[in-house]
């Protein structure tokens, strides 16, 4: 059996002509959380529908949870937890009754009991009788986690988990995410947003079906090939705008009252920084931000956000 929750190699999936999974190999170890990350039609959540038996393999092979991915389906689907982007709970039950209709379809003994010890345990007992479709956005995202963990899965598959909810309701639920992993517990999760990338144990960034770049938060901006620069000093915002349409900087943001450039040719990027114009600024070299090698990557590959 592998020592890696989920060990696979050489996944391909295409849709008709579309090709969206290319060759992708994965291992992930107990108790890691791992991003995915990618621009939208990456190849995310086709590979975590595959990895919880939703979607069949058209190639390739591996185990999710020590179980054949292909031949054992059906046992993968039973140990996982999986939240979709999209809340997918019954809008017009209770939370209480959302959560005993999981516990009902997993066959759990002693369901009721189960449902109020999560529930305790989550931090939502007090809105039992309340209707999901009247929960806000925060605590729709933490009942459908609470529902995802009732059965006691060994690994949560979480496909953006956190789109369109309020930063202190994103940091509550990865709270809960890393409390979890604490205990054991396997995480894999898409994301768009760099902070919680920053919060992960490893990042794996897709582009057309394929890994192209993995690591640590640190490792993956380190080895980018991405140079950076930051400058204070006055009028930054017209700078920004000026230097983005200037050979050698691939992106010029304003963070505050500094502004970022960072691009891949350390001589053309520095000409263009030390021109005349810039000379009131205060310019020093700087890490490249997470968020500054997502976007260099989203370019590179030619993808859209």
């Amino acid at each position: 059996m592998s020592d890696y929750v989920i060990d696979v190699h050489d996944l391909r999936k295409s849709f008709g002509m579309l090709k969206v999974v290319d060759g992708l190999s994965l291992q992930v170890a107990k108790g890691e959380i791992c991003g995915f990350l990618g621009a939208n039609g990456s190849g995310k959540t086709t590979t975590i529908r595959m990895l919880c038996g939703l979607l069949v393999a058209d190639s390739g092979r591996g185990t999710c949870m020590g179980f054949d991915i292909i031949r054992q389906a059906a046992s993968i689907r039973r140990h996982v937890g999986y939240m979709t982007q999209k809340f997918s709970l019954y809008e017009d039950l209770t939370v209480f009754e959302n959560l005993d209709l999981v516990a009902s379809v997993y066959e759990m003994p002693n369901a009721r009991k189960a449902v109020q010890d999560i529930m305790d345990r989550m931090g939502i007992a007090d809105r039992r009788d309340q209707l999901a479709g009247q929960l806000s956005g925060g605590w729709k995202q933490r009942l459908a986690l609470t529902a995802c963990i009732l059965h006691e899965p060994q690994l949560l598959l979480l496909d953006e988990p956190t789109a369109g909810v309020d930063a202190k309701a994103r940091r509550e639920f990865w709270d809960l995410i890393h409390d979890m992993a604490g205990e054991g517990l396997t995480v894999l999760v898409s994301t768009h947003y760099m902070d919680e990338a920053e919060r992960c144990n490893r990042i794996v960034y897709l582009a057309q079906g394929r890994i192209v770049v993995q690591g640590g938060a640190d490792e993956v901006s380190h080895h980018s090939g991405l140079i950076t620069y930051e400058a204070t000093g006055p009028d930054v915002d017209a700078a920004a705008r000026s230097l983005r349409r200037t050979p050698g900087i691939e992106a010029a943001a304003v963070f505050g009252r500094a502004l970022h450039v960072a691009g891949t040719d350390r001589a053309a990027l520095e000409a263009a920084i030390y021109l005349p114009e810039y000379a009131s600024l205060s310019w020093r070299e700087v890490e490249p931000r997470l968020e500054d090698v997502f976007i260099h990557m989203l370019s590179v590959k030619g993808e859209e956000p």
